[in-house]
């Protein structure tokens, strides 16, 4: 995120940080970088460094019928799998450092949760490119042992059920109506969706046949990242690591390769050859449609929430009215 959140002020941080983890903070530098949750620089009094992450429990939850508490649940069970992952022997994981309590996170104020890692020294990536073919096979190496993990890897991570978060959110902005104004974005956003109501419940529509379809076949589950795009690696001293397991589930492995391929099929047959798995393309197909799915509804949400037009607020709406269009161009030419 690119501004520090208002309802999470350094004197409020501080003090937990101190409170969970005995971390004594020098400094506290946000570091804007990433998208959807914030993140501090935090050198310790003692010279140790850390990595502080806030995530903001309004945007972890499926509905905003959903209580916050089952928000937090969702990512501790996520940041929980991490650990046990790098517990059985996988060392690119970086996972939280566990709390005073043996906890992943703490909840330091009814909306927010906070997570601390090592400061990790290396080289950083955008999230839209692999910078080479090794970069690439990297992760496919990455993915591969995490998918081969035990089962204690994923013995507290939740089960995939393909709810699609805040879909109930991005129906409604499809149906005609003015929407209360709760922000310079909502109206221009749901008027958008409303634009594109037809190609968008098509898309609904052709994501629940895939999971129906899905469902008729014996799934296989394996412990997944969710998001293995090159923003979430970082190539250090040590070797490569995956880094942001917040969206960790048990889940069908394509979960993790839909993105991987370059188009060709060349990581899709060395995944196959590396684990004995071939990729099922109605799964390829399900987690694609599903992540540009995910992507509008979230901003959907977004925007049908309080909000003021920060910098942020108007990337979203960019990123929003991009994702629409090519999502209703693609399915035209279906």
């Amino acid at each position: 995120m690119l501004t520090p959140p208002a309802d999470l002020p350094e004197a409020l941080l501080v003090p937990a940080l101190q409170r969970h983890w005995g971390i004594r903070a020098a400094s506290v530098r946000y570091r804007a970088v990433g998208w959807g949750s914030h993140h501090w620089a935090v050198p310790g009094e003692d010279g140790s460094r850390w990595f502080v992450t806030a995530d903001d429990l309004e945007n972890k939850r499926l509905t905003q019928a959903e209580p916050l508490i089952a928000g937090f649940w969702r990512l501790r069970a996520a940041l929980a799998a991490a650990t046990d992952l790098r517990d059985c022997g996988r060392a690119f994981v970086v996972a939280p450092v566990p709390a005073r309590d043996g906890e992943p996170l703490a909840r330091v104020s009814s909306r927010f949760s906070v997570a601390v890692y090592p400061f990790v020294h290396g080289q950083s990536f955008d999230w839209a490119e692999f910078s080479s073919p090794a970069h690439r096979l990297a992760v496919l190496d990455m993915l591969a042992a995490t998918h081969a993990a035990p089962p204690a890897a994923r013995r507290r991570a939740q089960a995939d059920d393909f709810r699609v978060p805040h879909r109930d959110e991005m129906e409604a902005a499809c149906q005609p109506g003015d929407p209360p104004g709760r922000g310079p974005y909502s109206r221009p956003a749901a008027h958008l969706l409303q634009q594109h109501a037809v190609p968008l419940q098509r898309l609904l529509a052709r994501y629940d046949h895939l999971v129906a379809a899905a469902r008729t076949h014996s799934l296989r589950t394996v412990l997944t990242h969710g998001e293995p795009h090159p923003g979430n690696t970082m190539l250090t001293p040590g070797g490569w690591v995956l880094i942001d397991w917040d969206t960790a589930l048990a889940a069908p492995p394509e979960r993790d390769l839909w993105s991987l391929d370059p188009g060709d099929g060349s990581v899709l047959e060395a995944y196959a050859g590396l684990t004995g798995v071939t990729p099922r393309p109605l799964m390829l197909d399900l987690y694609r449609l599903r992540w540009d799915i995910a992507d509008i509804a979230a901003d959907v949400s977004r925007f049908r929430q309080t909000h003021t037009g920060t910098e942020e607020d108007a990337k979203s709406f960019g990123f929003l009215s991009s994702l629409v269009r090519q999502a209703s161009d693609e399915r035209g030419r279906r």
